[in-house]
């Protein structure tokens, strides 16, 4: 099974568009989340540190500047979705990837707060 580690970049840019309020509330991630071609036009126009921005897992042994060391990715190449973080709660749990995990629920409770949807 892969290891992953949590990417500092995507944090920090997830908590700039929370407080930015670029964010989707609802969404269907299955439908909305981003697909091979979306992720070859993103990287069309930008780099690979900007790619890997939108990525909270990095994988472990995975060179850089590919794909495969991406994970997690928190939206859809312009906005952070709220199911995007609800999503990479629920995977890195269930494949106990603890750090992973932890950042997603941090950044999920964040947004909450920052929308109102916590007390």
């Amino acid at each position: 099974m892969a290891k992953y580690a949590v990417n500092p970049e995507a944090v920090d840019n997830a908590r700039k568009l929370i407080d930015a309020r670029q964010y989707v509330l609802d969404s269907d991630w299955g439908e909305v989340q981003p697909r091979a071609d979306d992720q070859n036009s993103y990287l069309d126009k930008h780099t690979w540190a900007e790619y890997g921005a939108w990525h909270l897992g990095l994988t472990e042994g995975a060179g850089d500047e590919t794909k495969a060391r991406y994970a997690f990715v928190l939206g859809d190449f312009r906005r952070i979705h709220r199911t995007a973080l609800i999503a990479a709660v629920y995977r890195a749990s269930e494949w106990r990837h603890k750090e992973v995990e932890l950042a997603a629920h941090d950044l999920l409770q964040l947004l909450d707060k920052k929308t109102g949807l916590t007390a």
